[in-house]
């Protein structure tokens, strides 16, 4: 088969696709909460605990995708790129599992994941300039595509960072406010108000499931791709989310993101308001299909 397994390690997911060269589409793909930062606000470090939940998943995976006959490209980010201890923690995951990670830069994991957002695009018919934000657990991305040129930045707030930063969450939204405001003067150079807003990364599919009535379990990427949200729909997911309980909360999202998914929907908003537009474009597709995709060229 003419396949390719891309592997995307980031501060609180795991991503595993399983991906058709032929067809740029997924055969099949897998998430995992690890949460490889859930130490590095505090001590800068992976954890042992952390290495050891991204070789189960790593486990699990393999025991769910065949991943015989593919090429696997593996890619991890912000945290490894963070972390003192990042290539112990890596070598100590390729014993483990036989699979070798390469910690990129954000630049390389912004065109990545735009490449991956732009043959989706093209899938769902849109071949329009567009913005495109990913939202991750240690950093969040801003990616301009403009009359076939890229303009990206990688801003140093993710949703494990900054819930392991700032204890009391009656505070939460206002230093999101505060952390975003260099975002603010990246976006001021290069929005325009003809460009489609694009969002990817566990937030928006997350609320773009909820607004489908898919939970964790149910989740489906064919259903969430091409899901339009307006700014109104993160306040009424938000405080649905806020009167669940801990349990149904889990039950919606996941056991390992119930914390983190205020904060991700609270980043989501703060940069929407700043792009001024009035709705956004979910696709399922990121970092993981882009390098899958990578690959899937390299072999040509």
């Amino acid at each position: 088969m003419n396949c390719v397994i891309g592997i995307d390690l980031g501060s609180n997911s795991l991503g595993v696709v399983k991906f058709d060269c032929k067809s740029k589409e997924p055969i099949d793909s897998l998430s995992y909460v690890v949460r490889t930062a859930s130490s590095l606000v505090d001590k800068k470090i992976i954890d042992e605990g952390a290495i050891q939940r991204v070789i189960n998943a790593l486990f699990d995976a393999k025991s769910k995708i065949s991943f015989e006959g593919c090429i696997v490209n593996a890619v991890t980010t912000e945290a490894m790129r963070t972390a003192t201890n990042a290539n112990e923690a890596l070598e100590k995951i390729k014993e483990a599992t036989n699979i070798e990670f390469k910690i990129i830069s954000p630049q390389e994991e912004a065109k990545l994941t735009l490449d991956a957002v732009k043959n989706r695009l093209q899938i769902l018919g849109i071949n329009k300039d567009f913005v495109a934000l990913d939202i991750g657990g240690g950093s969040t991305e801003v990616s301009f595509y403009i009359d076939r040129k890229i303009y990206t930045k990688s801003f140093k707030i993710g949703i494990v960072t900054i819930v392991s930063e700032v204890k009391n969450t009656n505070r939460l939204e206002e230093v999101i406010l505060e952390k975003v405001k260099p975002i603010k003067d990246f976006i001021d150079k290069y929005n325009k108000d003809n460009l489609v807003f694009v969002s990817t990364a566990g937030t928006p599919t997350t609320v773009a499931a909820l607004k489908h009535g898919l939970n964790y379990e149910t989740y489906d990427a064919k259903i969430i791709n091409g899901t339009t949200l307006r700014i109104d729909e993160l306040d009424f997911y938000l405080n649905k989310l806020l009167d669940m309980s801990i349990k149904e909360r889990q039950i919606a999202v996941g056991v390992g993101r119930e914390d983190l998914i205020v904060a991700g929907i609270l980043i989501f908003k703060a940069i929407f308001v700043i792009l001024n537009k009035k709705e956004t474009i979910v696709v399922d597709d990121s970092l993981r299909e882009g390098v899958a995709l990578k690959s899937c060229l390299d072999k040509k």
